[in-house]
């Protein structure tokens, strides 16, 4: 029943089933978890006569006149009018000037929002408005819900349905959650939450509601991450690999400079996992320029002086090549037998490498996704070490643990993660953070300049160029966009190779390069051949010209704070402190807010977090790209502590549980298996 097409429900239908099925809507189910994105509230509706300052009411009335008039360049006040028998509101939106066509005279609404008293007349400045159709009378004293829609689908179409899927199938669901365990968390009963978070009697309802479900989301995810940490703990089949005095003497004498503190205790919590026979589930995480390549090649070298072969996988070619030189420099000096595979590796080439792999001639194998198909066979693979992993998914990196019997696995990323994604999206993980700098390491000055002041800084570029400095310049498109008005590589490069830059030698990468064009214009700025590099944030990560200390970010609002901390922690890597310069294409107060906390900041995992609190997390480790399904109703920024709150239930009810065996769990299991089996790889729990 809970599957029930939606045409099917009262009042549905064919046509109508068809809009709903724009919003993903295709099952009764499916109607029942469409959650309201918002709530009018209707529980204190007021006359104009009976308003007041500052407090949160609620106003019917039709709209007598609608005005939109511009204020500023780019910058515009729409009022709307409100009648109320011989009494009048004015409700007000600035800089919202697509909200004149919503409006027209004769029009009854509902505003709901603060009024203020001004010049004699109240004001409603950004009210939530309910359009009410001539037929519909609106329910007073309640809380609406406001849905998304789409074209040809009404809010109060969508609450008909909403009520009448309520009413004929919530009780139809089962809880998931034993009394015992509703009541010592305070929870409420699933189908009395669905009820409250649909149309409920009070704003505290709505909390109560959401409350149930965000907590709900978190824990099955928590208690996914926690069975599969479970699983990974009592697999015993990781070949232990000691750190003897003898072999760390060896390794560290390859490194030509004296470790930080943070480099030295990352390596000792490595060494102490590599020397069990469960396999290494360690998350490697520090700020730009913090040293975690040379752990890295700490962990690889243990592995292979034991006689194991280890694997390196990063996101991208550009940054594969940069690892294969890396470390080419690092171990001139030893017999360590390194090769590079990536995905334009083809032919003769490719089997004779793919040979070399499987007989256990290899040591080291560097490269990118090309690493984890089929047809590539480790002889003894004893580590895995995945950079950058949030350019990964989640089954990618399962693909290539199950490519040896059972390495030890070490992640990387230059990107600092925030406490709250690290018990979410690397929940499964032990983690260590190197929070400090090597000693030597310049600092980077930063500058949001504005467009009046960019001939001011291309003059200070071609100073340092002239100086014998090299520069990026970062651009957010490979192609000129329609929809988006911002810089494209193409266009950047043709304008600054005939204007402020043409006495230079300009280089251009990107993305959509072949693999020979990108190795070619990377070696050429490598070597100083090219004194500037145009490219798309391609040079994100891994890219290493001690020489490069000026970049200049064109369209910098098209990134979030984290990936601007990475791009700049491309220069300022050598003797000569850096100069990085961010261009906005729009000036608007919350861009330049952003903006500026970037150039106020360079603590990256300050940043981090500013990111998760302005842009979400998606935004900031490209959560879709992890695998994991959306959550419904719970924001890591915003539920940080029913985060916390979900996990140590989860490793409690896991601890007492394994695998959710026991008769009260049983639909927690199957719920955590629906949702999580296959993206986290859990086989079935237990």
């Amino acid at each position: 029943m809970l599957a029930t097409p939606v045409k099917f429900i009262k009042g549905v239908g064919p046509a109508r089933a068809e809009l709903l099925e724009r919003l993903g809507l295709f099952t009764a189910r499916d109607v029942l978890f469409f959650f309201p994105r918002d709530y009018q509230d209707l529980t204190d509706m007021r006359s104009i006569a009976d308003l007041e300052e500052d407090k949160l009411l609620s106003v019917r009335g039709v709209v007598e006149e609608v005005e939109l008039r511009s204020t500023g360049i780019g910058r515009s006040m729409l009022g709307v009018l409100i009648r109320q028998d011989r009494l009048y509101l004015r409700a007000l939106w600035f800089n919202q000037p697509f909200m004149r066509e919503k409006f027209s005279r004769g029009q009854e609404v509902l505003l709901a929002g603060k009024a203020a008293l001004r010049g004699g007349r109240w004001e409603m400045a950004h009210p939530q408005v309910q359009w009410i159709d001539p037929d519909e009378e609106p329910p007073t004293g309640k809380m609406l819900p406001i849905y998304p829609l789409t074209e040809g689908l009404r809010q109060g179409n969508l609450r008909a349905i909403v009520r009448t899927a309520l009413d004929a199938y919530v009780d139809l669901l089962d809880e998931v959650f034993p009394e015992s365990f509703l009541a010592a968390k305070n929870l409420l009963p699933l189908r009395e939450a669905l009820r409250e978070i649909h149309f409920p009697g009070s704003p505290a309802n709505v909390l109560q509601a959401q409350r149930r479900f965000v907590y709900q989301e978190l824990l099955i995810l928590q208690l996914a991450l926690a069975v599969r940490r479970h699983g990974q703990l009592t697999e015993a089949n990781a070949p232990p690999l000691e750190a003897t005095p003898r072999i760390d003497a060896r390794i560290r004498r390859l490194f030509p400079w004296e470790l930080t503190a943070g480099q030295n205790e990352a390596i000792r919590e490595i060494a102490a996992d590599m020397n069990r026979s469960v396999p290494m589930n360690r998350l490697l995480h520090g700020d730009v320029g913090s040293g975690k390549t040379v752990v890295a090649v700490y962990a690889i070298l243990l592995a292979i002086a034991h006689g194991y072969q280890a694997a390196l996988m990063a996101p991208t070619e550009v940054l594969a090549r940069q690892h294969f030189r890396t470390l080419g420099q690092l171990l001139a000096e030893s017999r360590v037998k390194m090769a590079l595979l990536t995905g334009g590796l083809v032919g003769r080439d490719r089997e004779e490498l793919l040979g070399r792999i499987t007989r256990g001639e290899l040591d080291v194998v560097i490269g990118t996704q090309a690493i984890v198909r089929s047809e590539v066979e480790f002889a003894k693979l004893g580590l895995v070490v995945v950079d950058e992993q949030h350019k990964f998914g989640v089954r990618q990196r399962a693909s290539l643990k199950q490519a040896g019997s059972n390495p030890h696995c070490l992640i990387m990323t230059a990107t600092p993660i925030p406490r709250t994604i690290t018990m979410t999206l690397y929940g499964d993980l032990d983690i260590s953070t190197i929070a400090d700098r090597p000693a030597g390491r310049q600092n980077v000055h930063t500058y949001l300049v504005r467009p009046e002041e960019r001939a001011k800084w291309w003059e200070f570029v071609r100073k340092k160029l002239g100086e014998g400095r090299q520069a990026f310049v970062v651009v957010p498109l490979v192609e000129e966009s329609e929809n988006i008005a911002t810089a494209n590589i193409e266009a950047t490069f043709e304008e600054l190779a005939h204007g402020e830059l043409e006495a230079f030698r300009l280089g251009l990468v990107h993305g959509r390069l072949p693999a020979e064009e990108k190795d070619a214009a990377m070696q050429a700025f490598r070597e100083g051949r090219t004194q500037v590099l145009v490219a798309t944030s391609v040079v994100e990560v891994g890219i290493d010209v001690p020489n490069a200390t000026l970049m200049t970010i064109a369209g910098a609002e098209r990134f979030g704070l984290a990936q601007l901390h990475q791009m700049r922690g491309r220069i300022s890597r050598g003797a000569h402190p850096g100069y990085c310069a961010v261009f906005a294409e729009t000036q608007s107060e919350e861009v330049i807010e952003r903006l500026q906390a970037f150039v106020d900041t360079t603590d990256g995992f300050r940043l981090a977090e500013l990111d998760l609190e302005m842009r979400g997390p998606g935004d900031l480790l490209g959560t879709r790209q992890h695998g994991l399904p959306p959550f419904r109703m719970a924001d890591l920024s915003r539920d940080s502590a029913v985060v916390k709150e979900a996990r140590e239930d989860a490793q409690r009810l896991v601890a007492a549980d394994p695998g959710l065996r026991q008769p009260e769990h049983d639909k927690l299991r199957r719920m955590v298996l629906a949702r999580y089996g296959e993206a986290l790889d859990l086989g079935d729990v237990g």
